[in-house]
């Protein structure tokens, strides 16, 4: 009888070390956390994974900054989740302007308003129940989980009731994923079950098309770049 393990190229390191250790340990060319007395080195993301979370910085970004609701940040960054507690690096975070008080060079203090991760071989079940927790317990106000693994490939949105838990988001009936805390931000789960991701530039576009109330000089922008990024 053969019993299959995952294999040690795809999980990550870990040692035991305290958080002062760890703040001297960790770089800012690599993702590496810090949980419950050990640092959790990470192996360097695919393309696939670099890929998905280029498209999903500059399409956050872009939405943010023109309605200036706070910051994106890509990881690597730390987020001491609460004092005593984890030190995570989310794929992608926002923090909003309300927030930004917890924001400083070296690290958010407290929780960002959304952690996006990217599910990578080897991260599922942190990504998936330890960090899942975490964020819950320290008042993430919405997680999503980016699944492109072969056969797994799906979006998960979850947003913070008010009884502090997360709860599933559905999309619409277009397939599509609503943010509550960006107002009239959508992602569309087919994009991600695509050969190739959509130009950020067009999705944006739809995006910004969408969105009630828009200066007819900004929507009529939007409108004609969305219809030249439309063509074959």
């Amino acid at each position: 009888m053969t019993t299959t393990a995952v294999s040690p190229t795809l999980a990550p390191e870990r040692i035991k070390m305290s958080y002062a250790a760890y703040l001297g340990f960790a770089g800012d060319a690599e993702i590496v956390e810090w949980v419950d007395g050990e640092v959790i080195i990470h192996m360097p993301p695919t393309y696939e994974h670099q890929d998905i979370a280029a498209f999903l910085v500059a399409l956050l970004r872009s939405f943010v900054n023109y309605f200036e609701l706070g910051v994106v940040i890509a990881a690597p960054f730390e987020v001491k989740l609460w004092p005593d507690g984890p030190a995570r690096e989310p794929d992608i975070l926002f923090v909003s302007n309300a927030r930004k008080p917890q924001l400083t060079k070296q690290r958010l203090e407290g929780a960002p308003d959304l952690a996006v991760e990217i599910i990578s071989p080897g991260s599922a079940t942190e990504d998936r129940v330890r960090k899942f927790a975490e964020y819950q317990q320290a008042g993430v106000r919405e997680y999503w989980l980016i699944d492109p693994r072969p056969y797994q490939q799906q979006v998960d949105f979850y947003a913070l009731s008010a009884e502090g838990e997360f709860e599933p988001a559905a999309p619409d009936e277009n397939g599509r994923f609503h943010s509550t805390i960006l107002p009239h931000f959508w992602l569309d789960a087919a994009w991600f079950r695509q050969e190739a991701l959509p130009n950020p530039q067009q999705a944006l576009a739809a995006i910004m098309l969408a969105a009630p109330d828009l200066p007819d000089d900004v929507r009529q922008a939007y409108q004609t770049l969305y219809e030249a990024l439309s063509q074959p």
